[in-house]
């Protein structure tokens, strides 16, 4: 049986101003799916998330998330997602255990503090649970803010480059619960600039350039594409994620 479509993104479009951001974009995620939205700096990914998440109104197009319009109906889009952003969303005059539980409650949760405990040791911040957060290090506070996302087991979870800033083995635990959360059923909408991340994680893979998804599949379907081109250089090997990706955005005129 064909997986069910949570997200659904019909001829979204964005401008701010007279400067044209998506021009028209669509695609669909599946249910439990780990689907990556790769692109250059400035493309628009973060746009998509602020727009998918109800952060922000397109000025055209239609969206709907496990259901719901995204216009219509945001109270009950924001009911069942949960989203970490490009920056740590934490109240630095709070302990971390301190934002983890603000959050909890915002969320209506019950016996949330085991949860808690485990998503502290999850991400090495035991020791620092109860300092406050001003005195964290970035890469502490990234944890923290990933960390506080992941209260209340939301149906889909947006994490907009979520690895920045961290150091190799936080981003290794990262991944570990990412790939935890899909098998559990989560589904995961993901930017990132490390493309070994893509390639690990995604299920799925759509490459944003100019305003538009000019290509997307499965991380091995965009790799035998490139091979199928015959270029030399990968008669004996397959090209990585990266390789493709370059290959796309290279011959679209990089980024705009």
């Amino acid at each position: 049986m064909e997986s069910e479509i949570i997200i659904d993104v019909i001829g979204l479009k964005k401008s701010f101003g007279k400067h044209e951001i998506l021009k028209c974009v669509d695609f669909k995620v599946k249910r439990g799916q780990v689907f990556s939205l790769l692109g250059s700096n400035g493309a628009g990914k973060t746009t998509i998330v602020r727009i998918l998440s109800t952060l922000s109104k397109p000025n055209d197009g239609k969206v709907t998330i496990a259901g719901y319009d995204i216009v219509a109906e945001p109270a009950r889009v924001r009911s069942c997602i949960s989203l970490t952003g490009q920056y740590a969303a934490v109240d630095e005059m709070l302990t971390g255990r301190e934002n983890m539980y603000l959050v909890a409650k915002l969320r209506h949760l019950k016996d949330y503090k085991d949860r808690v405990d485990e998503l502290l040791k999850l991400f090495g911040l035991e020791e620092s649970a109860n300092l406050l957060v001003k005195k964290y290090s970035g890469g502490m506070r990234r944890k923290a803010d990933i960390a506080m996302s992941l209260l209340g087991e939301p149906q889909i979870i947006f994490l907009d480059e979520p690895t920045t800033g961290l150091d190799p083995q936080s981003r290794l635990s990262l991944w570990k619960t990412i790939e935890d959360l899909k098998n559990k059923g989560t589904t995961i909408f993901l930017t990132t600039q490390y493309l070994e991340e893509a390639e690990r994680l995604s299920d799925f893979v759509a490459v944003l350039d100019n305003g538009r998804i000019v290509s997307s599949g499965t991380p091995q379907e965009l790799k035998a594409a490139l091979k199928s081109l015959g270029n030399q250089e990968y008669k004996s090997e397959m090209p990585t994620l990266e390789d493709v990706f370059l290959s796309i955005v290279n011959k679209n005129g990089g980024a705009k």
